[in-house]
């Protein structure tokens, strides 16, 4: 078949670098062009060193026309202001990274991207709009009650993000010297991907208005997030796990383990890995993904492959670093 040409807005990133190493070696797909105006007219391997020997590719800041799909993994504001002044043909298929069309009052055309809630709804989509790290985690690991109708209280939730979270330019809560050997809580019960969260889960419960209590916190290692969240909830362990495992019998990279999980299961991956347990009258839901892929990059390159109609799982079938 025909490769999908496909074009990257703010490539020079993390998120930008994750995308290229992904369809450098998508097997149905092209990468035509890497957009960086910081950057232009250097190799790729100059700024994502591991690609020497990879692709003879350069930077470029006037991007071509010839492309079926424009990924923007450009800063919060930008993507709308792209959108503003695109000349590229109405043929092309865009997918957002940024936070700028999740939310309903911004979204326009762009159907929210969360592949385990709107897979038909991204399968016809012309624009996408991609969800964020935490948001991610999050809902993946409430999907199932919300479904069920079971989000009837406060919501907890204490998740922990690596490193590239904080995006690669440097301030003073990521410099290695700050980071290293420390841990720190950010924006307590105010993080800007609650409303994100909220308009997900209400799509399958409606009725949801309980508070999301969010602690966010900053690890000291690269990659990955762990989300630990916990609910009062009327259902037994047994009853949760079939929930779950219903549920995500058809999502090829979100899996209900019976056994506890960890960070490293999921890191370089696009798995969403999920592990429930009740305590009481309470629900804990335990859920680890890696931020710049299944939070990032290769959700976004899930969503392709279905606005592309291929097999969801082209070019994600990626390895754990395991340890």
């Amino acid at each position: 078949m025909k490769k999908i040409k496909a074009g990257i807005m703010g490539a020079a990133g993390y998120t930008g670098g994750e995308l290229i190493r992904i369809l450098l070696n998508h097997p149905y797909a092209e990468l035509v062009f890497a957009h960086s105006k910081s950057s232009s007219g250097k190799p790729l391997s100059t700024v994502h060193t591991d690609l020497i020997g990879d692709t003879d590719l350069f930077f470029t800041d006037t991007p071509p026309n010839n492309i079926d799909v424009l990924f923007l993994c450009v800063a919060h504001g930008d993507a709308i202001e792209i959108m503003k002044n695109l000349r590229f043909p109405d043929t092309v298929k865009i997918i957002d990274l940024s936070q700028d069309f999740r939310l309903k009052a911004t979204a326009g055309d762009f159907v929210y991207g969360l592949t385990e809630l709107n897979r038909d709804r991204i399968r016809k989509a012309h624009h996408v709009a991609n969800p964020g790290c935490f948001a991610t985690a999050i809902q993946l690991a409430l999907l199932p009650l919300a479904a069920a109708q079971k989000l009837n209280g406060e919501l907890h939730v204490h998740a922990v993000t690596g490193a590239t979270g904080a995006g690669q330019g440097l301030s003073s809560s990521s410099h290695f010297s700050w980071r290293n050997n420390n841990i720190s809580v950010y924006k307590v019960f105010t993080h800007q991907h609650l409303a994100e969260i909220g308009e997900g889960l209400s799509v399958l419960q409606p009725n949801f208005r309980g508070d999301i209590c969010f602690i966010p916190q900053r690890g000291d290692f690269s990659r990955g997030i762990f989300a630990s969240v916990y609910l009062d909830c009327d259902i037994s362990q047994q009853q949760a796990e079939m929930l779950y495992k219903s549920y995500y019998e058809n999502h090829a990279f979100t899996v209900v383990s019976t056994a506890a999980i960890d960070l490293k299961q999921v890191i370089n991956t696009n798995k969403c890995l999920l592990h429930v347990e009740k305590h009481g009258t309470r629900l804990v839901i335990l859920c680890a993904i890696d931020n710049l892929l299944k939070g990032a990059s290769g959700q976004a390159v899930q969503n392709m492959n279905l606005m592309f109609g291929l097999d969801e799982t082209a070019g994600l079938k990626l390895k754990a670093v395991a340890f």
